[in-house]
């Protein structure tokens, strides 16, 4: 095992460092030319930009660590991953990380005057660009807190693997299938990685797993087209109509999910235990409508220990230009994000024998074809999650929010499920980043204190190890 030096310099003299590092604009600098790359996973024709990525932005800056990496081909011909490796010990913790690099669509015309998704604008704290949030900005950040423990210590006393995607915005496909076919590669004690919000800009935060997401089309074709209403309103049914109150028999009026089916079982006590401290929202974010959702659950629990079922899209006959027809057709897509514990391959049955049961036989129920993110929860008691959260409160000097699972959904269960491994994920963003809408911004206080968290954690568990 390796022992670090007596006169290597302590962890708080490394975070200092790190500090210093950022207060001279390194880490704005090393941010700029990623954010310029357009890695946008949902453009049919973005492949060479996506591998430029990896091996022309994050593959040297790997090998400037002391990394080997390697490419690995997608399994159904997207782009391909990356995995590097830096091994220092053979009988020592071996952390896994992971990031995805590519981000959504920059949606370039609806910037504010002076903003571009792919040049970083700094307006006091906000440091403005598509990816700076999601996630260009976080994996860049863990990589330069190993960066200055290694420039300062001259090595990190532990092992670390690294997966990147370029898919995650696209639901992650062949993940999962990358995991299962590299598991010796990946293997690992814990998979310690950064993204999503905090609970709030203020307070530094740890989730241990996230919600998963079922996303499915609704569709009702009652004819092959729309007729007067004058003369047939009355006499034919109205698709809209149908599809309207079929949602309203899945969803009441106050978010309440009424198909047994889709509820999650009842949440465990130290779920509860761990939201009981919590309290969602963030200053300038939307006010948290105290009568929405499951009745007799705090907001926290509503968010990070429920289910939930959202009404994304709706569309019948010509919203933007109405006429005087009863619409033949009707379509609405929704999301149904899970917690653990609900089984994903029952919703869509349960939804179609609902909706035969209930007299709405003519909705037509098509799960997305995107890949399922499963939901994922790692008990807060676990010896990872002390261990992590502690070193975050020295750093900081505050106990970090510690959240069962992200209200959001993240590919996690590739890590848990697959790999088997504890997962802790320290996220660098904030609610009101304006991630994956225009305008999206990192928090140049929140980054420099994750960077300060990450820089601090990794020299913890050198010293640790050693």
């Amino acid at each position: 095992m390796s022992v670090l030096s007596k006169h290597s310099p302590d962890r708080d003299e490394i975070v200092a460092g790190a500090l210093r590092w950022f207060d001279d604009g390194e880490l704005l600098n090393a941010l700029r030319p990623r954010i310029a790359r357009r890695t946008e996973s949902q453009r049919p024709d973005a492949c060479t930009d996506l591998v430029a990525y990896l091996t022309d932005e994050i593959a040297p800056a790997l090998v400037s660590l002391g990394f080997e990496w390697r490419l690995i081909d997608h399994p159904s011909g997207g782009a391909p991953f990356l995995f590097a490796e830096r091994h220092e010990v053979d009988d020592g913790p071996t952390i896994l990380t992971y990031g995805h690099g590519d981000v959504v669509h920059g949606y370039d015309a609806q910037w504010r005057d002076g903003l571009s998704p792919w040049n970083i604008v700094v307006e006091n704290d906000r440091w403005y660009g598509r990816g700076t949030a999601d996630n260009k900005g976080q994996h860049t950040i863990n990589l330069a807190a190993l960066a200055q423990v290694l420039r300062q210590r001259g090595e990190l006393g532990f092992n670390v693997k690294l997966l990147m995607e370029m898919g995650e915005e696209i639901g992650s496909p062949g993940l999962r299938a990358i995991c299962e076919r590299e598991r010796a590669a990946l293997s690992a004690d814990v998979l310690i990685a950064s993204d999503g919000p905090r609970l709030s800009a203020a307070r530094p935060t740890i989730f241990l797993g996230s919600r998963g997401a079922f996303n499915f089309d609704l569709h009702v074709d009652l004819r092959p087209a729309a007729h007067h209403s004058g003369n047939w309103g009355g006499l034919i049914a109205n698709a809209g109509t149908v599809l309207a109150n079929a949602i309203a028999s899945i969803v009441d009026g106050r978010g309440r999910i009424l198909v047994p089916a889709l509820r999650p079982p009842p949440i465990p006590p130290s779920v509860v235990r761990a939201l009981a401290s919590i309290e969602p929202g963030e200053p300038g974010g939307p006010a948290i409508d105290v009568d929405w959702g499951e009745p007799g659950l705090t907001p926290a629990e509503r968010v990070f220990g429920w289910n939930s079922l959202e009404v994304l899209a709706f569309k019948t006959g010509n919203p933007e230009h109405p006429v005087n027809a009863i619409p033949a057709r009707a379509s609405a897509h929704l999301q149904l994000r899970f917690v653990v514990g609900c089984d994903v391959a029952t919703f869509a049955p349960a939804l179609r024998a609902h909706f035969e049961a209930n007299g709405f036989g003519s909705v037509n129920v098509v799960p997305s074809r995107a890949e399922t993110m499963h939901a994922t929860r790692l008990d807060p008691d676990d010896p990872w999650v002390q261990r992590v959260a502690s070193s975050i409160e020295r750093t900081t000097g505050a106990r970090p929010a510690i959240l069962p699972n992200l209200g959001g959904s993240l590919p996690n269960d590739c890590f848990a499920d697959v790999l088997g491994l504890p997962t802790v994920w320290i996220p660098h963003s904030y609610p009101g980043c304006s991630q994956h809408a225009p305008d999206e911004h990192l928090l140049a206080s929140v980054a420099r204190q994750g960077l300060a968290i990450m820089t601090g954690l990794f020299a913890d568990l050198g010293a640790a190890a050693s």
